[in-house]
């Protein structure tokens, strides 16, 4: 992972029940490390430990957040397709 100070992420969580939690950070690690502590999101509190399986960058928060927002629009199972093609493409 990159350092990205100027800009912001969009990123998808894989909670440990297997559900897939959307967010946008400007700090990815200190983020992922929030919600694996849980002082993240309420939602992964209770579904810890979570791993990060997806991520894109933006140069603002606004970008960041409208890509969130599309994303947490998605059916879970695009939502996976993009998991699964991200990971495909690091191959």
């Amino acid at each position: 992972m990159k350092e990205n100070k100027a800009g912001a992420y969009t990123y998808v969580l894989r909670c440990a029940d297997g559900s897939l939690y959307t967010g946008w950070t400007n700090d990815l690690e200190k983020r992922v490390a929030a919600h694996n502590a849980g002082t993240g999101a309420k939602y992964t509190r209770s579904h810890r430990p979570v791993s990060l399986v997806y991520y894109e960058t933006f140069p603002t928060k606004e970008e960041a957040q409208c890509r969130e927002a599309a994303i947490k629009r998605m059916s879970k199972k695009d939502k996976e397709l993009l998991v699964k093609k991200r990971e495909r493409d690091a191959v």
